[in-house]
């Protein structure tokens, strides 16, 4: 038990010496945590909250792009800024840079008249069709000039998909409205009343959005809840930097051979060295998980919610220290110099993050990274984490996804103690 002890005072000693380790296992994560969830939740505020500014450019003078600009409005996702109708659409882009708009909409010329023209038609067929006279042409199909929509390149696919959306449900409004109007002025040959029109055009079935959790909760999810956990997964795993590099700084000053020469083994340097990590990835979890419940609310973040199963939380987070600490040593027991297990280590450990759904959530992954990605440590830890955080489970609900993760434990401790052994270092 005293050779236990002296060697985890060692490491420890080791640990307080290694400033860059130390900056990699703390600061860096704290401030990947502070900075990534910080531009998550302003996105997510610039699609809830905010407004997107929107140049509109109308060459119709009619009553549908009036129509068109109100409906556009009620959206509540843009903010309009009107351009002169016989704006330049070459200099369109120009504008956009100066004001630093990311869309802009050109709503054609003879609009109104051809929206009209449309719902004319529309409505003459509905009446042939229900035995009413009707004019409808159904030789000459009528079409209208598609509205010109342009985006700064920057803005992604996903998003311009969610503004083309809103745009075509207002267009859409617009075109139902005119087809009403039509089809009520060809049997009460009189306008449609204003309360009507209302009642039938803005009669939309309410949608409810509740998040599905095993504890009942009705808490929606938020950025800090998605990031947090994430990115203390990818600070663990970094212990690799310090860890490995420790491992491979042993082995070049011949400290495994001095250790052969003592009545002692270099398993007891392996659980000391486990044990004094285990220590530090612990000390990552409190420190990054207090700053979401304390810091986060002051810098104007959404508060971390701690999961009820604090237990729970305990031993997934020990799990996931413990396979972050055995990859760093099988790193280290591999790596011929410091520089290759640090160069290895942090760029394995960002792929794996990649791959395990931490850069880019798995359910975005192809059907051909299903595969792999639950080949990486940091999906499983990600998916523990995410059972108690985001579903609200406990423990027990969690427990099939720590299998995976003790497995791959087990795995890395049998190629370690291989890896030794071949290497005649124990």
């Amino acid at each position: 038990m005293f050779k236990l002890w002296s060697a985890i005072v060692k490491d420890f000693r080791i640990i307080t010496r290694d400033r860059v380790g130390l900056t990699l296992m703390f600061v860096m994560p704290i401030l990947l945590v502070v900075v990534i969830t910080s531009i998550q939740n302003s996105t997510f505020n610039l699609v809830n909250d905010n407004k997107v500014p929107l140049l509109l450019s109308n060459k119709d003078n009619g009553k549908a792009s009036l129509e068109l600009i109100k409906a556009i409005e009620k959206i509540g996702m843009f903010e309009i800024h009107l351009l002169k109708a016989n704006q330049d659409e070459k200099k369109l882009g120009e504008i956009m840079h100066q004001q630093d708009a990311l869309i802009a909409i050109v709503i054609p010329a003879d609009f109104s008249n051809k929206i009209a023209s449309k719902a004319k038609d529309i409505s003459d067929k509905a009446l042939n069709d229900f035995g009413i006279a009707g004019n409808a042409d159904k030789k000459n199909k009528k079409t209208i000039d598609p509205l010109t929509l342009y985006y700064h390149p920057v803005l992604q696919e996903s998003f311009r998909f969610s503004i083309e959306g809103a745009l075509r449900t207002s267009l859409q409004v617009v075109e139902s409205k005119e087809i009403l109007q039509k089809l009520y002025f060809s049997l009460n040959e009189k306008e449609l009343p204003k309360g009507l029109e209302d009642d039938i055009i803005n009669n939309q079935i309410p949608i409810n959005e509740i998040p599905v959790s095993k504890d009942g909760s009705r808490s929606i999810p938020n950025a800090t809840q998605h990031n947090v956990p994430a990115w203390t997964i990818f600070a663990m795993f970094f212990v690799v930097i310090s860890l490995g590099g420790n491992v491979v700084k042993e082995k070049l000053s011949g400290s495994y051979i001095r250790l052969k020469t003592l009545p002692t083994n270099y398993l007891l340097a392996l659980i000391s060295k486990q044990f004094t990590y285990l220590i530090v990835t612990i000390a990552q979890v409190i420190v990054i998980f207090s700053l979401g419940v304390l810091l986060f609310p002051l810098i104007g973040l959404p508060k971390l919610n701690l999961p009820e199963d604090l237990l729970g939380l305990l031993l997934v987070s020990f799990i996931c220290g413990w396979c972050a600490i055995s990859y760093a040593i099988g790193i280290g027991v591999f790596a011929q110099t410091q520089e290759q297990a640090n160069g290895f280590g942090a760029v394995s450990i960002v792929i794996l993050a990649a791959i395990g759904g931490i850069l880019v959530p798995s359910f975005a992954m192809p059907e051909s990274f299903q595969f792999i990605m639950k080949l990486s440590p940091l999906y499983w830890c990600l998916e523990s984490y995410y059972g108690l955080f985001l579903e609200g489970g406990k423990l027990i609900d969690v427990l099939y996804k720590l299998l995976p993760l003790m497995g791959i434990i087990v795995a890395l401790q049998i190629i370690v103690i291989v890896g030794l052994k071949r290497k005649n270092l124990i």
